[in-house]
């Protein structure tokens, strides 16, 4: 007889949110009460300007720097650069493309993706420069292992390997004028989200599922990861999702925060616009921000 072997889910890492550009993306989060970092280059091509939260979790807005670098980059393999690439082809330059889980291990990761029939291609390893606010520097460097699901082409996954995180003080980049303190919930939608619950577990790592009348929830070690029908996106979030539209789309994340009031009244003086649906605040998409984002109380 076969046991099962208890497995130790992984954390949410981070979240990759397509735009058109930094400064638009940097001046909308700005707006939102969110610190964002000075922007970083990759050296594939795109570069990033980091929202970083107390909890290690991190919003990564990407745009594209050099677009013949992207390009040859995606011919030769770089999976990351080439699922960009497709996502802003299908979708447009704003968008949630990837949802990315920490880990300690992205080797084992990627032959557990293989295995598992989930793998996107070959692990990426990559620096990049980093920089404060006060001008402290480091380089930081990374190596992923990616999935993904052929039924769902907009949606991509990988686990991320901080191999040497910058030996710098980011408190000032995670105090947010907001009170964000981390990712609580990902939202994602499908027609049928249990069509999804295998790779989701593989990339998560969790065995238990959480199946509902609306969906389904895979809980990581430090974040609920929330697969909705269209009827759920529009009763929980207020969010659109064509009736007939297959494949797993990544759709909105919730952020908990200090004091959800203060939030309210922070925006309202930034003339952003928000819906309150029971204890959370939601702001749709706009232009720099192409996923909608949930505030809740921590």
């Amino acid at each position: 007889m076969t046991i099962a072997t208890p497995r130790t889910p992984r954390p949410v890492d981070h979240l990759v949110l397509p735009v058109v550009e930094l400064d638009t993306a940097r001046q909308r989060l700005e707006a939102l009460g969110f610190t964002v970092a000075p922007s970083a280059q990759h050296p594939f091509g795109t570069e990033n300007a980091c929202v970083f939260f107390s909890d290690n979790t991190y919003l990564e807005p990407l745009a594209i720097a050099q677009r013949e670098t992207c390009e040859t980059e995606a011919r030769n393999g770089n999976v990351f650069v080439a699922r960009d690439q497709a996502y802003r082809f299908r979708n447009g330059q704003d968008g949630f493309s990837a949802l990315v889980m920490g880990t300690q291990d992205a080797g084992a990761d990627h032959k557990e993706f293989v295995r598992s029939g989930i793998s996107a291609g070959e692990i990426l390893d990559f620096s990049r420069a980093f920089k404060t606010p006060d001008g402290a520097e480091g380089v930081a460097s990374f190596r992923l292992a990616f999935a993904a699901d052929l039924r769902a082409p907009d949606a991509f996954f990988f686990t991320c390997q901080r191999v040497n995180p910058p030996k710098v003080d980011r408190t000032a980049l995670q105090t947010h004028r907001n009170g964000a303190i981390g990712l609580r919930e990902i939202v994602l939608s499908e027609v049928n989200p249990t069509d999804f619950q295998y790779p989701l577990q593989e990339l998560v790592n969790q065995r238990d599922v959480n199946a509902h009348s609306f969906g389904m929830d895979i809980r990581a070690a430090n974040a609920n990861i929330t697969v909705l029908t269209p009827a759920g996106l529009r009763s929980f979030l207020g969010l659109g999702a064509p009736e007939n539209e297959r494949g797993l789309r990544l759709q909105a994340f919730v952020v908990g925060v200090r004091d959800l009031a203060a939030v309210e009244t922070l925006l309202a003086n930034n003339n952003i616009s928000t819906e309150k649906r029971g204890s959370r605040l939601i702001v749709h998409r706009a232009p720099g921000q192409g996923a909608a984002i949930v505030f809740e109380a921590a």
